[in-house]
């Protein structure tokens, strides 16, 4: 009798040792949690080449030109219309109603979607090549063109990119499309914009995806160094490019097999519950063994 409770406490112990141990492998410390390890209050850090949002084939730009005379400056500035349908009697007749005015980017102008050629085709002017340029180079090109032409003297011009962005997957708070509102956009401000990195997220290899010359080329951006960070010609991010950033070592070791984490509460539950069970049935077992 002695022995079989001996058994029995044996197989207790036993169970209850696996059971710390995975509690102790899911409470481990996250290592590289912390942000550019390598600055100090005396670092100086060189950073990569600036690399501002230029239009490429397949952007939409808004351009906004503006005179003192207003009447002058309707001349260049494309407005866009839409076709709507009134009512159902309308529609029923075949009759649709004339075209009315909305807005679309600045001061309701129509945008211009750069062609695979790399050109708009702009009022007046006829065609443009802006592949390759800023905002502010398009917005000096089209200002020059003007005056040199003897169109308009006094002139504004603004420049506008509509669809530029970047998409940001992974292990971040708020995943998505990132839209790039300014000339440039670097990869912390896209992380702070998804919410940040979670705390399980790797910050050692985040990985930038981008098209250049009809290939797609990776990335890899190590977030706890900030001078290899910074140096990173990913450092810049361009259009539509693709920020992936995986989960760490010890989330991927966490993750069930339907996806849920191993370090929700559901889980240790179903861990106690199973536990609990198999010790009750080495009781009955050893019991009924007497």
């Amino acid at each position: 009798m002695t022995h079989r409770n001996n058994i029995r406490a044996m197989m207790v112990r036993g169970l209850l040792a696996c059971g710390i141990a995975v509690v102790m492998s899911g409470c481990k410390t996250p290592q590289n949690v912390a942000y550019f390890q390598d600055v100090t209050s005396e670092s100086i850090i060189n950073m990569a080449k600036s690399q501002p949002i230029v239009a490429r084939p397949g952007d939409k730009l808004v351009i906004v030109v503006k005179a003192k005379d207003p009447s002058v400056s309707a001349l260049f500035n494309l407005p866009v219309y839409t076709d709507r349908i009134d009512d159902v009697s309308n529609m029923s007749s075949g009759q649709l109603t004339g075209f009315t005015s909305v807005p679309h980017g600045s001061d309701g102008v129509a945008s211009y979607t750069v062609s695979p050629q790399g050109n708009i085709d702009f009022p007046v002017l006829g065609e443009l090549h802006v592949d390759g340029m800023n905002r502010s180079e398009i917005a000096g090109y089209v200002k020059g063109e003007l005056q040199g032409r003897d169109l308009v003297k006094d002139v504004t011009v603004t420049v506008e990119f509509l669809n530029t962005g970047v998409n940001v997957m992974g292990e971040v708070k708020q995943p998505g499309r990132i839209e790039i509102n300014k000339d440039q956009l670097t990869l912390p401000e896209a992380l702070a914009r998804a919410g940040d990195l979670n705390i399980t997220a790797q910050r050692t290899n985040v990985k930038v995806l981008r098209k250049e010359g009809g290939q797609i080329r990776t990335y890899e951006v190590d977030l706890t160094k900030a001078a290899q960070a910074m140096a990173s010609p990913a450092y810049y991010l361009q259009q539509d490019d693709i920020v992936y950033v995986e989960p760490n070592e010890m989330q991927k070791r966490n993750t069930t097999v339907n996806g849920n984490s191993a370090l929700n509460v559901s889980f240790w539950i179903s861990v106690a519950s199973l536990l609990t069970s198999a010790v009750t049935t080495i009781g009955v077992f050893v019991n009924n063994r007497k």
